[in-house]
């Protein structure tokens, strides 16, 4: 009873002394790291507003360059200004294309045919002086005297024949160049010519799909753009990849295996990495795969382009 009696005086002290404000031992708080805030989200991307495409023909293109006037009908009936000049008025057209732009920004397309090819690098360059971006530079057979592709074009895609004498523009780069950029020469195929490679019903639907899709495409990091350079092969169907992307090799995949899940021909990785299309892969390396803007339909293909006349010119 007594023991019971001290265990409740006890207990009166220590509230009381709690009441009071009196101290009392109490365990060491332990330091605690200020919290760091946690990066804001970066903003949702706004799809950009539709391009203004530019088309130009090469010499007497009336007679030799119509197909460049069939892709210009082709854009405008899918909602897309889209007009097609001589090439000679090229310096006249890229100060409009600069004036248009600082009125009213919007993604800009140039393609050209032969010397409309030189012409649309022609106006990339006047851009780059007044640091106006190029969305999409697509060169069709252009002339061998075609310039290089200055730093402010977004995506370069060239088609040509090198060995032909009225186009054959092989065209580069310049040093420092990180946008995206693919060349296919279509020299091994007998049945395109520098006067029917720009009239391909498929070639004018890629295109087509590839500026439709611009302007929902968000920026990628530069790092993640790898040239592509193909020789494309005889009679073989071309997909319009505007750079490739590196993919890790895991272990059981082969070059079949790669080139089968990411939809592309299996020359095209041979061709990317200078390998056997049979060679063995080591998990860790990287394989380079051509890309699409996006995802290409399971049957996407370029159909056979039209029979050229008799002599290759």
């Amino acid at each position: 009873m007594i023991h019971s009696r001290r265990l409740v005086a006890l207990a009166a002290v220590v509230l009381l002394a709690l009441g009071s404000g009196m101290a009392v031992a109490s365990p060491p708080k332990s330091k605690t790291t200020a919290a760091v805030p946690a990066a804001p989200p970066p903003p949702p991307f706004e799809p950009l507003p539709p391009p203004k495409v530019y088309l130009f023909r090469g010499a007497m293109g009336p007679i030799f360059s119509t197909g460049m006037d069939r892709l210009g009908e082709k854009l405008t009936q899918a909602g897309f200004s889209a007009d097609v000049y001589e090439f000679t008025l090229c310096r006249l057209i890229g100060s409009r294309v600069i004036a248009s732009y600082k009125e009213k920004a919007a993604p800009i397309v140039l393609i050209g045919h032969s010397m409309g090819g030189l012409c649309s690098v022609v106006i990339s360059e006047m851009a780059a002086k007044e640091s106006i971006p190029i969305s999409l530079v697509i060169a069709i057979d252009p002339a061998h005297a075609t310039g290089d592709v200055p730093l402010n074009v977004e995506r370069f895609i060239n088609i040509f024949l090198s060995d032909s004498v009225l186009g054959g523009g092989d065209v580069v780069a310049v040093p420092g160049f990180r946008g995206h950029y693919a060349s296919y020469d279509l020299k091994e195929n007998a049945r395109v010519s520098h006067i029917n490679i720009e009239k391909s019903d498929d070639i004018h639907r890629q295109i087509v799909e590839m500026v439709t899709q611009l302007p929902r495409i968000p920026p990628q990091a530069q790092a993640d753009a790898v040239p592509l350079r193909y020789l494309v092969p005889a009679d073989t169907l071309v997909e319009l990849w505007d750079s490739g992307v590196r993919v890790p090799v895991r272990r059981g995949d082969t070059m079949e295996s790669i080139a089968a899940a990411n939809r592309v021909p299996l020359w095209t990785l041979a061709q990317s990495n200078s390998l056997a299309e049979n060679a063995q892969l080591t998990p860790g390396q990287t394989i380079i795969v051509p890309r699409h803007l996006t995802p290409p339909e399971p049957a996407a293909a370029m159909a056979t382009p039209p029979a050229a006349p008799a002599g290759r010119k």
